[in-house]
């Protein structure tokens, strides 16, 4: 069983800043990709930005230039610092892993999501 667990969230004004941070936990071999996705209300979840187990890193047109992912191996956490921030970008934030388990082999797993709340 893999957990991701998510923190960070709030309510800040327009052109603020706010980090996300997920940390994953279970018996875990290898995380392969990581990666953070938002739902807004009314809308179908999209993809925020991704990390490879390697580093590199794919973000959405939406928030290239302000959100930066990054991640630390050793704590199998991903970050997400999140600067500029828009009224667009209220939303739900969820964090997602590509894990490789012993059990269950490889797994992609879902945080409980975390509110992004941005006013104008």
């Amino acid at each position: 069983q893999v957990q991701l667990v998510e923190s960070g969230g709030g309510l800040v004004q327009a052109g603020g800043s706010l980090r996300l941070s997920c940390a994953a936990s279970g018996i875990i071999l290898r995380i392969n990709a990581m990666g953070w996705y938002r739902q807004a209300p009314g809308k179908q979840r999209e993809l925020v930005a991704t990390i490879a187990a390697g580093g590199s890193t794919n973000y959405a047109d939406s928030v290239k230039g302000r959100f930066t992912i990054s991640r630390d191996n050793a704590k199998n956490t991903v970050y997400l610092q999140m600067n500029g921030l828009k009224p667009e970008d209220t939303a739900v934030y969820y964090c997602n892993a590509v894990v490789r388990t012993v059990v269950a082999g490889t797994v992609d797993s879902w945080g409980q999501g975390t509110q992004v709340t941005v006013s104008s």
